[in-house]
C-alpha cells in the first residue's frame, strides 16, 4: 500500500499558482470613453458631400435671349499690321539720330544721318570727272566740226579730179577720227554723269528717313555707333535706328480653337477689353479668319480691327474678346419636335460648356443628376439654356470638376 502510494506521489503534476488578474485603473478607461464618444460625434456632425452652389433656374428675359450675347470669349494681343525696324541701306557711322521712344514722326522726316564724308568726296570726284568729260566733247565737237568742211572740200576736188585720191583718203580719214571722237566723248559723258547720280544716291543713303507715319517704339542705334543692314560690320554693328509703328494699323490676332471657329465669321460685331483697362469695352470687328490652323495648338487665328481708334490702345497689350450673336430674330421660345421649348437662364458656372451643348447637375436632395442641356448665348456672366431645364429647378453651380451623376453634395450657400 504505501508502494502504491509513493508511485502516485511521483506521478502528481506541479502546477504553479495562477496570477490574479491585473485590475486597469479607472482614469484609463474613462479616457478610453471620452474618445470613442467624440469619434462618433465628430463622425455625426461634420458636413458630408461635395460643397456646391445652388441656383435656380429661371426664364430667359426676351431681350437677353433676342439682343446680342457672347457667344464665344478668347485672348490674343494687339498688333500692328505696318510696322518697321527702318535701317539705312549701306554700312556707315552714326553722325546724328533725331528721334526718341514715344515721338511722333511724318513721312520721309529725316530719323538719322551717317557720316557722309566719303560719300561727299566721291561726289566731288564724279562732278570733276563730268566736268572732264565736258570738255572732252566740246573738243571733239571742235574737231568734227573742222574736219566736215575740209572732207566735203576734198570730195567735190576729187569728182573734179584736181586732188589725188591719196589725198582724198587722208581727208577721209580726218574725217572718220572726228566724228569717232565725238562718239566716244558723248559716251564718256553720260558715263561721266551717271557716275554724278550715282555718287548723290550714295550721299543720300547717308540719310535715313521715316517709311510712313507713325510712332517711334524702339530707338536702337546712338551716335558714334556702326549701322548696317546686314552687319557687316562686326559683332558690335547695329542692323537698325530704330521701330516705326503705324497706329492707325493697329488691330488684335486671337487664336479660336478650331471646335468653335465655326462660330466666327467676317465682320462679326466684337467687344474688346484690354487687360489694362479691363471695363472698357472696345467695339470692334471681324477682319478675317486666316485659312489655316496651327496642328500644335489646334487653333485657328482670327484678326479683329477697332472700330475706334484710342491713345490708349498700345501694341502688344494683352486683351479679351467676346464675339457677339447679333441674329435678326430669335425669341424667347424655340421650336422643338415636341412644340415650344422654353429658354432658361443659370449662373455660367453652372454649365460645363462644349461648343453648342453642355452639362449641368440638377439638385434632388443631396444628389446630382448630370443632364445634357443645349445652349445659347452668353449674356452678362449669365448662360442661356435652350432645353433640358425646367422652370423652378436648381442647378449646382461652382466647381463641378469633381461631381459625377449621383454624386453626394452639400450645398454651401
Amino acid at each position: 500500500m504505501d508502494d502504491k502510494t509513493s508511485l502516485i506521489e511521483q506521478l502528481r503534476i506541479e502546477r504553479p499558482a495562477e496570477a490574479e488578474p491585473a485590475t486597469w485603473p479607472k482614469w484609463v478607461a474613462i479616457a478610453v470613453a471620452v474618445v470613442a464618444i467624440g469619434g462618433v460625434a465628430t463622425w455625426l456632425l461634420l458636413p458630408r458631400g461635395i460643397p456646391v452652389r445652388a441656383a435656380t433656374v429661371e426664364p430667359a428675359p426676351a431681350e437677353a435671349v433676342a439682343g446680342p450675347g457672347t457667344i464665344l470669349d478668347a485672348s490674343g494681343y494687339v498688333v500692328a499690321r505696318r510696322q518697321a525696324t527702318v535701317s539705312s541701306k549701306i554700312t556707315g557711322k552714326v553722325a546724328q539720330v533725331s528721334i526718341e521712344e514715344g515721338k511722333r514722326v511724318a513721312r520721309d522726316e529725316i530719323i538719322a544721318r551717317l557720316d557722309d564724308t566719303n560719300a561727299r568726296a566721291s561726289l566731288d570726284q564724279a562732278r570733276a570727272a563730268r566736268a572732264q568729260a565736258e570738255a572732252n566733247l566740246t573738243a571733239a565737237q571742235v574737231a568734227f566740226d573742222n574736219a566736215v568742211p575740209t572732207f566735203k572740200r576734198n570730195e567735190q576736188q576729187l569728182a573734179k579730179e584736181v586732188i589725188s585720191a591719196q589725198t582724198y583718203d587722208t581727208a577721209k580719214a580726218a574725217y572718220d577720227a572726228a566724228r569717232t571722237g565725238l562718239d566716244v566723248a558723248k559716251r564718256a559723258l553720260d558715263v561721266a554723269r551717271s557716275a554724278v547720280t550715282f555718287a548723290e544716291r550714295n550721299l543720300d543713303d547717308t540719310i535715313v528717313r521715316a517709311p510712313f507715319a507713325g510712332i517711334v517704339t524702339v530707338k536702337a542705334a546712338q551716335e558714334g555707333e556702326m549701322v548696317s543692314p546686314i552687319s557687316a560690320g562686326g559683332g558690335f554693328t547695329r542692323t537698325g535706328i530704330g521701330t516705326i509703328v503705324d497706329m492707325d494699323s493697329l488691330e488684335i490676332e486671337v487664336d479660336v480653337s478650331e471646335n468653335f471657329i465655326n462660330r466666327v465669321h467676317p465682320d462679326q460685331a466684337v467687344t474688346a477689353r484690354l487687360n489694362a483697362y479691363p471695363d472698357w469695352a472696345i467695339p470692334a470687328h471681324v477682319i478675317a479668319i486666316i485659312p489655316t490652323a496651327d496642328r500644335a495648338k489646334a487653333t485657328v487665328k482670327v484678326r479683329v480691327g477697332f472700330d475706334a481708334r484710342d491713345d490708349r490702345i498700345l501694341p502688344e497689350m494683352g486683351v479679351r474678346v467676346a464675339f457677339l450673336d447679333t441674329p435678326t430674330s430669335a425669341p424667347a421660345e424655340s421650336a422643338s419636335a415636341g412644340g415650344v421649348q422654353r429658354a432658361f437662364v443659370v449662373p455660367a458656372d453652372a454649365v460645363q460648356a462644349s461648343g453648342d451643348t453642355g452639362i449641368v447637375f440638377v439638385l434632388n436632395d443631396d444628389r446630382v443628376e448630370r443632364r445634357a442641356v443645349r445652349l445659347g448665348a452668353r449674356v452678362a456672366g449669365k448662360q442661356i439654356v435652350l432645353s433640358g431645364l425646367t422652370a423652378g429647378a436648381r442647378v449646382a453651380a461652382g466647381d463641378l470638376s469633381q461631381l459625377v451623376d449621383g454624386a453626394r453634395v452639400r450645398v454651401a450657400n
